[in-house]
C-alpha cells in the first residue's frame, strides 16, 4: 500500500519499543514474578491473574512501571489468599526498582534517523506511561536535542491525540506518527485523519494487540526498522 507523505511537516515518535527497548524488561519481570509465586499457582494462572490485575488498575494507576509493581503486589496477595510472605513483597519491589534502573538501550539506527529527519521536519515525542520514568529515559537516551516537544500522555486514544495536536497548533494533515503499537500509535491517528507508520517490536504487550478486522481498510505502512523512514519521507 503506497501512502504519500508530501504534506508532512511534523513527525511524532512513540518512545518505548520505538526509540528504545522497554517491553523486554516487562516480560523478564513477569517471569521473575511467576517464579516468586510458583508455590501458590501455575505459571499460566499467575500470568493471567497479573494481566487482569493490570487492566483493572489502569484507570487508577495508568501505564508504566509503578502501576505494574502495584499490580504485582495486589496479584500476589490475591493468588496467595493474603498469605504471601513479606520477603516476597520486598522482592517484588526490587523487581520494579531493577526495571527503573535499566540502562536505555536505543534501537538500531535511531539517532542517525532522528539526526537526518530533524533537518527537515519538526520532531516530537508522544508517549504514555509514568512521567518521571519517561523523563528519566529520555534524559539517559541523549536524544532530547532532536525534539521540539515531548508529551507524556495518560492514554493514546483519538481524543488524546486530537487535543494535543490542537494545543500545539498542528493540522492533522501535516502530522505523521511513528510507533510500534497498532492500537496506540497507528489506528487512532488514522481515525482522526493523520498519517502513521507501524514499526513492529519483537514483543507486544497483550493489551496492545489488535484483531485483523480492526485494521481492515486502514491506510498505513509497516516498516521493519526506523532507517526505512529515510526512504519514505
Amino acid at each position: 500500500m503506497e501512502v504519500k507523505y508530501d504534506e508532512i511537516k511534523v513527525i511524532g515518535f512513540d518512545a518505548d519499543d520505538t526509540l528504545w527497548v522497554n517491553e523486554t524488561y516487562f516480560r523478564e519481570a513477569e517471569e521473575k514474578f511467576a517464579s516468586l509465586l510458583e508455590g501458590y499457582e501455575t505459571k499460566n494462572t499467575i500470568d493471567q491473574d497479573l494481566f487482569k490485575m493490570e487492566i483493572k488498575n489502569l484507570e487508577l494507576y495508568g501505564y508504566g512501571i509503578k502501576g505494574f509493581v502495584l499490580s504485582m503486589i495486589e496479584s500476589a496477595l490475591e493468588l496467595s489468599n493474603n498469605k504471601v510472605q513479606h520477603q516476597t513483597l520486598h522482592k517484588i519491589l526490587d523487581i520494579g526498582k531493577e526495571m527503573i534502573s535499566q540502562p536505555v538501550e536505543l534501537l538500531p539506527d535511531v539517532e542517525e534517523v532522528l539526526k537526518q529527519l530533524s533537518k527537515k521536519y519538526r520532531l516530537i515525542v508522544l508517549t504514555k506511561g509514568d512521567l518521571l520514568d519517561q523523563e528519566r529515559k529520555l534524559d539517559r537516551s541523549n536524544l532530547s536535542d532532536y525534539f521540539h516537544h515531548v508529551e507524556v500522555l495518560s492514554d493514546k486514544k483519538e481524543s488524546n491525540y486530537q487535543n494535543l495536536l490542537d494545543h500545539l497548533e498542528i493540522d492533522v494533515k501535516d502530522f505523521l506518527m511513528i510507533g510500534n503499537s497498532l492500537k496506540s500509535d497507528v489506528l487512532p491517528l488514522i481515525n482522526i485523519g493523520a498519517k502513521a507508520i507501524h514499526v513492529p517490536f519483537h514483543t507486544t504487550w497483550q493489551h496492545e494487540q489488535v484483531e485483523d478486522h480492526e485494521t481492515n481498510g486502514k491506510e498505513y505502512q509497516t516498516i521493519s526498522g526506523l532507517k526505512e523512514l529515510l526512504k519514505l519521507v
